[in-house]
């Protein structure tokens, strides 16, 4: 289906990290030739909705007596054992972006195996160790899996079909196996989005296929409309074990609260000449990431609930607590696995580009530069042990531009303080201040604060949700987002005269408006003909044009202070993994681009398995 990380603890590697982001050149969608040397640099804040820290950890094959397989300063998962148990295969964003590695059980040997600016992961060893079997967005900017020889170094495209992921060798060398979403069509989230337009997330449903390794024969072994995951073949080679769930099972367990008691997936193998099934597992839980211990012993791991731990076939109980995409070494000895480890959230943390141009800071939700770009306002999310997925409640907290001097000036318990934005004067904030993605709960509502935190003061009211607001050059006027049932759409709030009218644009629904620097132009996100796109339209309605035409959602658009440009968040390069194996992530596709404000010139900004959003634009003079 087409819908459509680093935190390092050390100075060093922070400054190494750093030096790689000003060195990439590499641009992905572009429609222009490469930069040069000298071209104007951007910077860019943005909030990526993922782990901060991850580490790998090897334990008994029951998860019990666990160490860490290397110190967890960045972000190293997905990892598989090598046939003979030698090395550990594993995916790391330790250089930037997301690379494999390959490192001995007892932490010694560390090698890169890969090193492009694309997506590289879920990576798997043949049996002879001569070739790796990976999930890569080379080329394509989408999942595909690709194949590396370790002696020449050369890479081939397997699939040469967007979407694909797991791959797994048969005993023999000769086969793979893999999981994709490709000619999937379980559409959107039902009721994730409101009665009147389509729900933002996408359900994912796979299905499984094997192919040869020079790249024919391939069959498709499951049915589609369910969700088919994570294949690892039998000793024998006949038999293939996945877990096996339904597309809206996939949406509960990458819900931020994570699956429910009732969640249900269950563990199944089919003979790979016959197509005869084998159910394993009966009862609730979410069970996924199967392999075969033995002919008559399969394990996996039941992912959180209230009792989430590794399990085995027929019921025994391993160790409980967080083991993400475990794998058992052939010997069936220990298992490697990794865990989300706490961290120090992101104020202004550097983190990789794939354009040179543009330099990306992560910091909190919704970040806003002031004018002069000396200051920074953010929605900040609860305070305490990280990680926090948490999204019931956040306060507007200020900081200088390199993340330094913070300080909270609004926080109203159990309610959002979403999307800031300051005045061109920089003597106000507005903010939306209330319930947002259609969760139950007061409507929301726009209110106005001073830098300092005095002179608060309601400026919408009623029934309607308004939110995500934006000024006029000016400082005359506020467009933002109103939804329900005193009005829906895009609305211009006039701030001496209290007056609002509508902007009718002609959409199902309208978001994220953006008024450009010029005041010529308002951009937003608009549902219409089944998807969202960016379009633009001059402030008395008239001259609406559309900017993407993309399979998937785009949004969040922010333009350049000069005017010159768009960035906004798309989910047009799809999935990149099993939804199913995302911990709390409901959108994990998103990735950042920009584009001219005519829609021209698109160039792909991020590009990982997490969810990137919320950018805010540096003003060009406040720079270094």
């Amino acid at each position: 289906m087409r819908i459509l990380h680093q935190r390092s603890t050390g100075a060093l590697l922070a400054l190494a990290l750093a030096a790689f982001i000003c060195s990439t050149v590499w641009r992905g969608t572009s429609n222009t030739s490469q930069a040069q040397a000298g071209a104007t640099r951007h910077r860019i804040a943005f909030t990526r909705i993922g782990p901060i820290r991850t580490g790998l950890f090897i334990a008994d094959a029951d998860g019990r007596n666990e160490k860490p397989v290397l110190p967890a300063e960045s972000l190293d998962y997905n990892a598989s054992f090598s046939t003979d148990g030698r090395w550990i295969i594993f995916t790391s964003e330790r250089a930037g972006s997301a690379d494999i590695y390959r490192v001995h059980p007892d932490g010694s040997g560390l090698e890169r195996l890969t090193s492009d600016p694309a997506y590289e992961d879920q990576a798997a060893l043949s049996p002879d160790g001569s070739t790796l079997a990976f999930v890569s967005t080379r080329g394509s900017g989408m999942a595909d899996i690709w194949l590396l020889d370790l002696a020449t170094h050369k890479y081939r495209n397997l699939t040469n079909h967007p979407s694909n992921f797991r791959p797994s060798w048969s005993p023999d060398g000769k086969w793979i196996a893999f999981t994709s979403d490709r000619d999937t069509h379980p559409g959107r989230v039902s009721g994730a989005g409101g009665s009147t337009h389509g729900g933002f997330e996408f359900l994912q449903s796979t299905n499984l296929y094997v192919i040869s390794a020079d790249g024919g024969g391939l069959r498709q072994l499951s049915q589609t409309s369910g969700f088919a995951g994570s294949p690892k073949w039998s000793a024998d080679g006949r038999r293939i074990v996945y877990y096996q769930s339904s597309a809206q099972e996939s949406w509960e367990s990458r819900k931020r609260l994570g699956p429910t008691e009732t969640s249900l997936s269950q563990i199944v193998s089919v003979d790979v000449e016959h197509g005869d099934r084998k159910q394993h597992t009966t009862g609730p839980g979410m069970k996924v990431s199967p392999q075969w211990l033995n002919a008559d012993r399969l394990a996996y791991v039941k992912k959180q609930g209230s009792d989430p731990g590794l399990e085995f076939t027929p019921g025994e109980k391993g160790a409980r607590g967080e083991f993400r995409n475990p794998a058992w070494s052939p010997d069936a000895t220990h298992v490697v696995y990794h865990r989300e480890m706490q961290a120090e959230r992101h104020w202004m943390t550097p983190t990789f580009s794939r354009d040179r141009e543009f330099d990306l800071m992560l910091t909190e939700p919704f970040p806003a530069y002031s004018p002069a770009g000396d200051q920074l306002i953010v929605s900040a999310r609860p305070p305490g042990p990280w990680p926090v997925y948490a999204f019931e409640e956040s306060s507007l907290e200020l900081m200088n531009a390199d993340g330094r001097g913070r300080k909270t000036i609004f926080y109203d318990a159990g309610k959002n303080a979403f999307a800031a934005k300051w005045s061109p004067r920089e003597d106000l904030i507005v903010f939306g201040l209330g319930t947002f993605f259609f969760r139950t709960g007061l409507a929301a509502q726009l209110a106005l604060i001073k830098p300092d935190g005095s002179g608060f003061r309601m400026i919408t009211g009623g029934e309607t949700n308004n939110g995500f607001p934006s000024w006029s050059p000016d400082g005359k006027r506020i467009v933002y987002r109103a939804d329900g049932k005193q009005g829906r759409g895009l609305m211009i709030l006039s701030i001496e005269s209290g007056e609002i009218a509508p902007l009718n644009t002609g959409g199902l629904y309208d978001n994220f408006p953006a008024w450009s620097p010029r005041g010529d132009l308002i951009a937003f996100t608009s549902y219409r003909g089944g998807d969202y796109d960016i379009y633009t339209i001059k402030p008395d309605g008239a001259g609406l044009r559309r900017l993407t035409n993309s399979s998937g959602n785009d949004a969040h658009c922010v333009w350049s202070p000069d005017g010159e440009w768009i960035i906004f968040s798309s989910s047009r390069m799809g999935f990149k993994d099993e939804a199913e194996l995302v911990y709390r992530i409901p959108q994990p596709y998103g990735e950042l681009f920009v584009m001219r404000s005519d829609g021209t010139d698109v160039r792909q900004l991020t590009d990982n398995q997490w969810e990137d959003a919320t950018p805010a634009w540096m003003p060009e003079s406040s720079k270094r």
